[in-house]
Order: C-alpha cells, then structure tokens, then sequence
C-alpha cells in the first residue's frame, strides 16, 4: 500500500539528470542527503536528444537498484518522479517503470500549456485505469504564455482541462529559468525572481490561476555554493511564501536544509492557526485578538491561512524561536 502524498509533502525537489550519477541509489541507502527532500530525475532539457534512449535505461537500472535496496533494508525514501519529455513517452514509461511503482510516486510534465494539455491529460486518464497510484505535477515554463493578448484565456482554459483530472495532480510547477531565457535574462545571486520583473508578472499570474485549488511550488533557486547564495536563496524563499508559492526545486544538496528550514512555520503562527481552527462557530463571536494579544485572528478571513500553517508544522515542524 503506497501511503498518500499532499502537495505540501514535496517541499525541496532535487533535481537529478537521469543519466549522470551512476551512484545515487547508494547515496539514498546511506542517506547522505538532508531529510526531508524529494528526488526528481530528469528526462528532458538535461539529457541530449541522442542520449534519451540510453538515459532511460540508466533510469531503470537506478530504479531498479533503489527498490533492491529499499527490500532489504529500512532507510529513508524520498518521493521520486521523474521529468517526462512528452505525453507519449510518459505512457511509455509509466507502464515500462511499472515494476517500480512502490518507489515511484509520479511524473513531471514540462512546458505545460495549451499545446499539449490535452494529451497529457488523456495520457494520465490512461495511465490512472491502470496505476492509480502515480501522481503528476505540470510545469508552467512555456514561453507561449508570455502573450498578453491570450495569457488569461490561455491559463483559464488549462485550469479548466486540469480540473478533470484534479485529483491527480499533486502539485503545480512553475519554470523561472525557462521563462528567463525566453527574455535572454538570468538574475544574479544579488536578486531574487521577483526582481526579474517580466518573469515576477508571469508567475503571480499563474499563483493566482492556480493556488486556490493546488498546492504551487517556488522556481529553482540555480547558485549553490560562492558567496551570497544561501543569502539569496533565503531572500527569494521568504518572497516566494509571501507570494503562494510553497516549495522549491533545488539542483544541489546544499539547498535542501535552507528550504526546509524556510518552510518551518514560527510558533506565533503555529499558536494563531490551532486558534482559528478550533474556534467555536456556534458562539456568536468569529473574531478576537490572537493567543499573545499582537494581532486580529479572524475565522472567515483567516481560516485558510490557517490550514496552510497547520500542514507546513505538520510536513517540516514549527520554529523555536
């Protein structure tokens, strides 16, 4: 029985080439990387078009390895997906992979947008008759959103086709990189996605088509090491938060204690939330001053606030402060 994931569960995705690192199953045995994580390996802009073939059968072998491993011996496994190239190569996957599924949790849908949509979501409706079990989450990266005269009807018209097989999507992902390059920008590790201000208008779009059905996760946060980057990361992680997104792929080890440690909620938070939770509805009053008496805790107005607190202490605890 594979337990159930929520959206909050993925937290820090690291990302992995799927032909590049031979040893990684040995690493998740030992447990060499920072808990909680989550693994996705990649299929599509980090392998070559030549070298797919030989990437995916690197990726069986590895998944391969990792059930052999987890069969003999307890030790921490994060959820793993792996980063399709296309709605047919991820049906053909899904069934090929299918001996892994115990390990494998789902797939990762790039350049997600009106072009493709509707066959990744036939493509999942198939694959659901016969793996319930995997989850998806789609990459919103596509440089035709970019176009202001259709960027509204366009994310309307995915939300809706989306909705149809809601109960599969795990969580939503946006690609600030991608949309980077499609304006010949990258940020410095000085400034944070949202100072990138073409890139910044694009994502809120997209929190705001999305983030009230599903869980969105923050872009990929690209220095890992010099001076200034965990600085930086810390600083795009808060804006992210502030902004809806909750998560973050991240492209080395180094980056995964900084996200969980962003995803802690503070103790003031935390106290308000089981407040508001556990308001009594039926005595009149649906407003009062919070636990330490600094702020208005409200239940109509602040009850969703609360729960998205609630499963964040729950997925990465709660700050001593």
């Amino acid at each position: 029985m594979v337990p159930p994931i929520s959206g909050y569960d993925v937290g820090a995705l690291l990302y992995c080439p799927a032909n590049a690192h031979q040893s990684i199953a040995d690493a998740l045995r030992d447990e060499r990387y920072p808990k909680p994580f989550s693994l996705a390996f990649c299929l599509e802009d980090t392998v070559a078009e030549g070298a797919v073939e030989e990437a995916e059968e690197a990726l069986f072998h590895t998944l391969e390895q990792i059930s052999r491993y987890k069969a003999r011996q307890e030790f921490y496994l994060p959820l793993i997906f792996i980063r399709v190239r296309s709605p047919q190569q991820l049906k053909k996957l899904a069934e090929r992979y299918s001996p892994f599924a115990s390990v494998l949790r789902g797939f990762i849908l790039p350049k997600f947008f009106v072009d493709n949509c509707a066959d990744y979501i036939q493509a999942i409706r198939e694959i659901s008759l016969r793996w319930p079990e995997y989850r998806y989450m789609p990459i919103f990266e596509a440089a035709a959103m970019i176009d202001l005269s259709t960027r509204y009807q366009n994310l309307a018209r995915v939300k809706e086709q989306l909705e149809t097989v809601s109960d599969r999507i795990l969580n939503i992902r946006v690609g600030g990189n991608d949309l980077s390059h499609a304006f010949g920008l990258r940020r410095s590790v000085r400034d944070t996605i949202y100072d990138v201000r073409p890139v910044a208008h694009l994502l809120i779009d997209i929190v705001t088509t999305f983030a009230t059905e599903y869980v969105v996760s923050g872009p990929v946060w690209e220095y890992f090491a010099g001076e200034g980057w965990e600085a930086g990361l810390r600083r795009e992680l808060a804006q992210d938060l502030l902004s809806g997104f909750v998560g973050k792929t991240v492209i080395h080890p180094n980056q995964i204690p900084v996200v969980n440690d962003m995803l802690k909620v503070s103790c003031r938070d935390y106290e308000d939330a089981c407040h508001i939770l556990g308001w009594d509805r039926d005595a009149g009053l649906l407003v009062s001053a919070s636990p330490d008496a600094t702020r208005m805790d409200e239940f109509k107005t602040h009850s969703n606030w609360a729960n998205r607190i609630l499963h964040l202490a729950r997925a990465y605890g709660v700050r001593e402060e």
